[in-house]
């Protein structure tokens, strides 16, 4: 009888101007705890996921489903137990990380044997964009392109002396909400500035002017300028943040969640000093997750 965990973590797309192609993972984590059955049965363990009343009708069901019979296989019975420390709708790759769940248990349990391509071609398909996919599955900061053949390309970029402060209010953004008002299409003049920005950000990430990347990072002009009115308290955080030494403060994905990207070391104190100007939102100093989804076999005793 299989018994395994997966663990995939939260992410955050975007990180300014790299829209729908630069992602980072954070650690928040969603897990399943799986033992296999001759039923299937779903079980919640976290506030911060949805009711249902049905498995059938369950996300990472229906994806597992969907991976099974993408190679002519049925999904085995087996009981699922759910803990998630990512919020729904809040900018955080709750989605990325539940296609990816949904992915992974259908490879552990039919013995699939997907590539960690494969499984960033089949989370792209679900997802729509590969940002938070990679990210979540790969770990760390992912640069992702899909070409022209639809092909996913990556690069992980190597670990930064980075944290991150994330803010997290109390409402929903649907990602679709926050697409609907980005522009169909940008003159060559500023489509030429934007990506001109992006490209200088990642490049001094990898030089290390941490100073530079954050300005860049506060340029954008593919999205933010579009959403920041969605965004609760999007200039007062981003002005807050930055008189406590933030190198720079954007949209988590497309909202509403903000995350400041900070000196090693500094993020308890800058979150700290946030929280207590933002009594209403919850305020967390996170690390970079270097290691992405991970499979923990249990062995029964």
């Amino acid at each position: 009888m299989k018994q395994f965990d997966i663990t995939i973590p939260a992410s955050s797309a975007n990180m300014g101007p790299g829209f729908d192609s630069a992602g980072l993972a954070l650690n928040r984590f969603l897990t399943l705890h799986v033992t296999e059955q001759d039923n299937w049965e779903i079980e919640h363990h976290s506030h911060l996921l949805p009711s249902f009343t049905n498995y059938h009708d369950h996300f990472i069901y229906q994806i597992a489903k969907q991976t099974a019979q993408r190679h002519q296989k049925a999904l085995p019975g087996c009981k699922v137990i759910v803990d998630s420390g990512i919020p729904l709708a809040r900018g955080l790759g709750s989605s990325a990380s539940a296609a990816l769940a949904g992915i992974e248990l259908a490879n552990q349990l039919c013995g699939l044997g997907l590539t960690s391509e494969q499984k960033l071609e089949y989370g792209t398909d679900i997802e729509g964009h590969p940002d938070n996919v990679a990210s979540a599955l790969f770990g760390g900061i992912v640069v992702t392109a899909t070409t022209q053949n639809n092909k996913v390309e990556y690069v992980q970029i190597p670990t930064l002396d980075l944290d991150v402060v994330v803010y997290i209010p109390n409402v929903e953004l649907k990602t679709e909400t926050a697409r609907q008002l980005l522009p169909s299409n940008l003159t060559r003049k500023s489509a030429t500035t934007a990506s001109a920005i992006s490209n200088l950000m990642l490049a001094s990430l990898l030089s290390g002017n941490f100073h530079l990347a954050g300005k860049m990072m506060e340029s954008d002009l593919f999205h933010e300028p579009y959403r920041a009115d969605l965004i609760p308290n999007y200039h007062s955080i981003k002005q807050e943040a930055k008189k406590v030494n933030a190198y720079g403060t954007v949209i988590s994905g497309a909202g509403p969640t903000m995350i400041s990207f900070v000196p090693k070391g500094e993020g308890t104190m800058i979150s700290k000093h946030m929280t207590a100007k933002l009594s209403d939102y919850e305020v967390v100093a996170l690390k970079i997750d270097q290691n992405g989804l991970q499979i923990n076999q249990i062995t029964p005793v």
